[in-house]
């Protein structure tokens, strides 16, 4: 552990709702709390495009963004240290080598650029994708505590930095840990007489659950477990509920290693109603 968390802004909303997440992740474990803003001039060096003024105006716009973030910061919990820091370059590079310090980075689901129908920005995706640690994509707009955490847990090895992940906010947070598997009958059109016992199916479902969660439930005693088994699809199951944060890896069973983030995780981002924490299979735990 670093006892470092990043929030990357850029004075959007999803941005400011990022820092108060990660703010509130800082002050559960003690962390500082880093608010980082990545000023890129690639965009205004192009013909065409002045900026007005004398002096540096890019710069004092960066620091009114991080004034403005830190404010947010210290009025949601004083007690916390927080560095702020504006760092040069393209936002998913900067990101992405701040991430290499931190236990945990918090990001806004879409910033101020890109398309404004996309649900998920480019940078959230590919930090996302790419990051150490485990990255949480917080949306702007008021959240109720729903006291639960939901993890997706599927047959992949993949999964085990994401269940442990789970295990410790639910632990921080004294929230009850909601245990989510999903599987789906295939369905063959040439081949009607194949047979599925779904007692027997749900059963060894039930098995593969408990075996992933056996060694982290010893190391957290204290957590309350709800096991949920559905015949359905995984991001369906992970994201009809309300969550306090859903926790899926960043790949699962059937990922393609060439791209950013498997399909369950890229769903369940662009799904859900509350903050997702993406955990790769190589996060530091």
């Amino acid at each position: 552990m670093t006892d470092l968390v990043i929030a990357g802004v850029d004075g959007s909303a999803p941005a400011t709702a990022a820092v108060e997440q990660a703010a509130d992740d800082a002050a559960r474990t003690g962390a500082v709390l880093r608010i980082l803003h990545a000023l890129d001039r690639h965009p205004y060096n192009i013909a065409g495009v002045a900026v007005p003024g004398t002096g540096d105006v890019l710069a004092r716009a960066a620091v009114r963004v991080l004034e403005a973030a830190e404010a947010v910061a210290r009025s949601r919990q004083p007690a916390i240290r927080v560095d702020a820091q504006v760092v040069e370059g393209i936002p998913a590079i900067v990101l992405l080598e701040q991430a290499q310090q931190a236990d945990e980075l918090v990001i806004g689901d879409r910033g101020l650029g890109g398309f404004t129908r996309a649900l998920l920005g480019s940078v959230t995706m590919k930090v996302a994708g790419h990051a150490p640690c485990p990255v949480v994509v917080v949306r702007a707009g008021p959240r109720e505590r729903a006291g639960e955490i939901a993890v997706g847990i599927d047959d992949s090895d993949s999964c085990e930095p994401a269940i442990g992940y789970a295990f410790e906010q639910a632990g921080l947070r004294g929230a009850t840990l909601r245990l989510v598997h999903a599987w789906q009958v295939p369905v063959h059109a040439f081949a009607p007489e194949i047979f599925f016992d779904a007692d027997e199916i749900h059963a060894s479902r039930h098995d593969l659950v408990r075996g992933r969660i056996a060694p982290w439930e010893a190391r957290y005693p204290e957590v309350t477990l709800v096991e949920d088994i559905q015949n359905a699809h995984p991001v369906d199951a992970l994201t009809g509920t309300t969550y306090d944060l859903v926790v899926v890896g960043s790949h699962g069973r059937g990922g393609l290693g060439s791209l950013l983030l498997g399909s369950v995780s890229r769903g369940v981002l662009h799904h859900a109603r509350c903050p997702v924490a993406v955990v790769s299979g190589a996060a530091r735990r």
